[in-house]
């Protein structure tokens, strides 16, 4: 069976600013995509563009402008306030290696932490234009329409998805590997779009590692919103203080089914 969505509360007006943050960024990241634009390599190696600086710059302006006690954590310029009750997770764009190769797979990820726990996320696809919002204690929409995970019978009927091997060192690979064996489909790529298929229905499991804070914070609510899990590989909620391990299902028996082979290795 699927998983239940959680129980809370989220101020409208703090959903519909997220909204203006995705609408803000959407069109500076179509702009530029596959306009062959100059690609810059960040400090641990990992490409940037001015497209994902100029997404976060109009983003965090309107937090500025309207929520400006609230904290700031964003993959290209920093962190601010991050000892606030309310700290905005942002991630221009999520995918930056196919976004630069013209592959339409990555998003713009929005989340806002409560005391450091994930309460609402958007992933945003500007160029097919689709948006998944999950707010704690409400159903996961995909362009305003509700969306839900599907059950999965077992481990050997599942589609999976992991974003690059590089996520996988040493043991974390093998553990992998003995996982990605035992399910019906595997596939490599996705980035942040898989998780939005998982709660939308057409894929059981997103594996990954190696991920920050702003790679998957805004994934949260949309999961569980949508009636799916998502943890780390040890089954632990994941928040600011999670070790970068990402366990994602849409049903229950599978990702306890997922969690026992990762943790056998």
């Amino acid at each position: 069976m699927a998983g239940s969505v959680e129980t809370g509360s989220v101020d409208r007006g703090l959903v519909n600013l997220a909204e203006r943050l995705a609408d803000a960024a959407r069109p500076i990241a179509r702009q530029y995509f596959r306009t062959g634009l100059v690609v810059d390599d960040k400090s641990d190696q990992s490409p940037v563009t001015i497209a994902d600086r100029e997404a976060e710059s109009a983003m965090r302006a309107l937090l500025a402008e309207h929520v400006p006690e609230h904290g700031v954590f964003g993959e290209e310029h920093g962190a601010v306030r991050t000892d606030a009750e309310h700290v905005w997770v942002l991630d221009p764009i999520d995918g930056t290696k196919a976004y630069i190769t013209g592959l339409p797979i990555f998003g713009t990820l929005i989340a806002l932490l409560h005391r450091g726990r994930p309460v609402l996320g958007i992933i945003d696809q500007p160029i097919l234009q689709e948006r998944w919002l999950g707010v704690s204690g409400e159903h996961s929409t995909l362009n305003g329409r509700p969306i839900e995970v599907r059950s999965c019978p077992s481990l050997d009927r599942a589609y999976m998805y992991s974003t690059a091997p590089l996520m996988f060192p040493g043991a974390f690979g093998k553990r992998h590997e003995a996982l990605a064996e035992r399910v019906k489909l595997f596939r490599w790529g996705g980035d942040c779009y898989a998780y939005g298929l998982l709660a939308a229905g057409h894929i059981d499991l997103v594996v990954e590692n190696s991920l920050k804070l702003y790679d998957f914070a805004a994934l949260v609510p949309v999961i569980k919103g949508a009636g799916g899990l998502i943890t780390d590989w040890a089954g632990k909620e994941l928040d600011v203080h999670s070790d970068g391990s990402v366990l994602a299902a849409g049903d229950a028996a599978v990702h306890r089914a997922a969690k026992k082979i990762l943790n056998a290795h």
